[in-house]
């Protein structure tokens, strides 16, 4: 099957990235390229195996950067459902692809790992399409049981009797959906197994009550062991061992309801198998072969693991190495560019955030387990009591969010774009209907790179413009994200501001932010002469303006303007610009259907101007955007300098030659 649905090439990114790994740490895995070759090996090798993929993989990300520390973590886990389990016939559905690196290399995709994230490369996450081991596509986290669920009632509908698993961290289980499924699958009684990989991790350490409910079961682990001991020593009675042993076990349940946490899970429908040593493979198969057996019902399987295990700079800062770019081996350090970059928009983000809540005690900061992604993590740090990380649950963040503006705070939710579309109802019925006071900013707004369809932050313009009361903005550079920063704030009702993932573009941030006029634009270029104007969105306003310096060259003026805001637009000065030009190109790096220059369309229409001016869109089409570098994807998008320059001029001599042909007709 082909490795990108794109099909540009994945042998040639093999070939460029391939990795100088010793072939001493590759004796079993190079026989290994389907799973079904893995279970012909004898389970004492398993060990083995995991330690040579575990080898193979810290090499490849050293060089090409990836999802280190969570990969390595889920090494045994992803030998031991292979061993098993009689896949692809069994059908194994992974949570989120982030840890499912092992997997990809136990299916065939060994070779093309040091693409991964790659333009042309396999996928960093889950896609159906890329491997028939892939059963079900994951980005986001919470969804594996569901899927899992919905799988294994198909099959009991079609008479058949494989085995599903789905895989879960322990940071994904308290989302929504995924207890939503439990519920589920403990009332309808199918057979289904979960596996619960527990290292009290997500991208940040977990958080919540049952993240402690799980650490309690951890503990509680004395009591199985001191429960097995007795049933032994009562078994060994002879005559009436058994009989004393089958006596006991009533109180021994008990008392095990009672006083272990473990009990919520057989209450929930389930059977609970656990702990397991997740770096034990022998024991892992072992608990996963005792599950196969559950007949009546479902079981959860509880693997205790280590994120980062093997590389010790990713055990000591699971945190830090949950993704990494290249880096040493041998010292962790990261491989850095020699030249300096400017300040990331999370990086300012965060600083200013500290600033303005240090200004304003009513300013609540909040995220969904990306603290550290969003620049969460400096908040947490310096206001404690006034920041808070609620784990994988984006759609409570927002509610929580609205109840603290009921009562008068300013809570602000800092969430990826790709995830606040987890929680959109939240956002029309808890926020927007009521008008409430919370602030939107979504990091990772457009073209976000290696991490691919479902990453990009493409949508949120089309979604949020959408909902009444909404005020919707996007700066042009890291200056202006602090004068929205406190703008949105300050806007007593819902705003949103999105912004890219990356650096930013290196302008000053040392001047305190400002307040901007809610709806107005900004003129940034225009000799009075021009009738062609470039009105541009957020990251495309500076592209834009190297655009007009080269469209200038070649004698074509082009006014440039900062939209700032989609909603409310600046209906004067668009307006104006319709009367007296003879083009309009609108860009925007989000998806063209609902976006910006939709938003401009429908303006123009409502006020009978669309066959004065011709109007271009600039944006992403109706497909979705694989993964690659963001360059690279901006590029092909045409969404870059060169990319407005040459749409632009091929339209102003689409109008010069008709303005040509219509002055011979009227000659003639």
């Amino acid at each position: 099957m082909p490795v990108n649905s794109e099909k540009t090439g994945a042998a040639g990114v093999a070939k460029r990235f391939s990795p100088r790994y010793n072939t001493r740490h590759m004796k079993l895995l190079q026989q290994i390229d389907t799973p079904a070759d893995l279970r012909r090996l004898r389970p004492e090798q398993l060990p083995e195996v995991a330690g040579e993929i575990r080898q193979f993989i810290i090499e490849t990300m050293s060089r090409v950067g990836g999802h280190t520390g969570a990969s390595l973590g889920a090494v045994e886990l992803a030998v031991a459902m292979h061993y098993a389990f009689d896949t692809p016939r069994d059908r194994l559905v992974w949570d989120v692809g982030h840890q499912a690196y092992a997997h990809k290399i136990l299916t065939g995709r060994r070779d093309a790992l040091p693409t991964i994230k790659q333009y042309g490369g396999i996928s960093g996450f889950l896609r159906r399409e890329e491997s028939e081991y892939d059963t079900f596509g994951a980005g986001h986290a919470s969804t594996s049981i569901s899927a899992a669920l919905g799988m294994a009632i198909a099959r009991d509908q079609r008479g058949e009797r494989h085995h599903v698993c789905a895989l879960i961290g322990d940071a994904s289980l308290p989302g929504g959906m995924a207890m939503e499924a439990i519920n589920q699958a403990g009332h309808l009684k199918t057979r289904l197994i979960v596996l619960l990989n527990d290292n009290e991790m997500s991208i940040a350490p977990a958080v919540g009550a049952l993240t402690g409910y799980l650490n309690r079961i951890r503990e509680a682990q004395g009591y199985h062991r001191l429960k097995d001991e007795v049933g032994d020593t009562l078994r060994a009675i002879p005559s009436v061992g058994e009989r004393l042993r089958q006596a006991a076990k009533t109180v021994k349940d008990a008392l095990a309801a009672a006083v272990l946490p473990g009990a919520l899970v057989n209450e929930l429908g389930f059977k609970y198998i656990g702990y397991v040593d997740g770096h034990d493979t022998r024991a892992l198969v072992q608990a996963l072969e005792e599950a196969k057996h559950v007949t009546d019902g479902p079981v959860i399987v509880h693997a205790l693991t280590t994120k980062g295990k093997g590389y010790r700079p990713a055990e000591l800062n699971r945190y830090k190495w949950h993704a990494s770019g290249p880096f040493d081996i041998a010292t962790g350090n990261a491989v850095k560019s020699s030249k300096p970059a400017p300040l990331t928009y999370t990086a300012v983000f965060g600083e200013t955030m500290c600033q303005l809540m240090a200004e304003d005690e009513k300013i609540i900061t909040l995220t969904a387990a990306m603290p550290d992604g969003t620049g969460v993590d400096k908040v947490l740090e310096r206001f404690p009591d006034r920041a808070f990380d609620v784990g994988i649950a984006e759609q409570h963040c927002i509610t929580f969010s609205a109840g603290m503006a009921c009562e008068g705070l300013k809570p602000v939710a800092v969430i990826y774009s790709t995830f606040l579309q987890r929680a959109f109802d939240q956002i029309v019925h808890d926020v927007c209907i009521q008008n409430l006071d919370v602030t939107f900013f979504m990091d990772r707004a457009g073209i976000v790179g290696g991490d691919g369809p479902t990453h990009h932050g493409l949508l949120d313009i089309a979604y949020l413009r959408a909902v009444p009361h909404m005020i919707v903005m996007a700066p042009k550079d890291e200056g202006e994200l602090r004068d929205m920063m406190l703008t949105a704030i300050e806007h007593p009702g819902p705003a949103a501001v999105r912004y890219p993932r990356g650096n930013g573009i290196g302008v000053a941030t040392d001047r305190a932010p400002q307040l901007l006029e809610i709806g107005k634009a900004e003129l940034l270029r225009d000799n009075g002469s021009a009738d062609v104007a470039i009105v541009a969105y957020g990251s495309m306003v500076h592209p834009s303006l190297k655009a007009a310096e080269l469209l200038a060259k070649d004698g074509i003026e082009a006014t440039v303007i900062n939209a700032r805001f989609v909603k409310p637009l600046d209906a004067g000065l668009l307006l104006a610009l319709a009367r007296t030009k003879r083009l309009l190109v609108t860009v925007e790096e989000a998806y063209l259907a609902g976006g910006f220059g939709s938003a401009v369309m429908e303006l123009l229409e409502e006020n009978g101007l669309l066959d004065r001016v011709r109007v271009v869109r600039m944006g992403v089409p109706d497909r979705l955007v694989t993964h690659g570098d963001s360059k690279l994807l901006l590029a092909k998008y045409g969404l870059d300098a060169d990319g407005i320059y040459t749409r632009v001029k091929e339209n102003v001599e689409v109008l010069d030659e008709r303005r040509t042909g219509a002055s011979a007709s009227r000659r003639v």
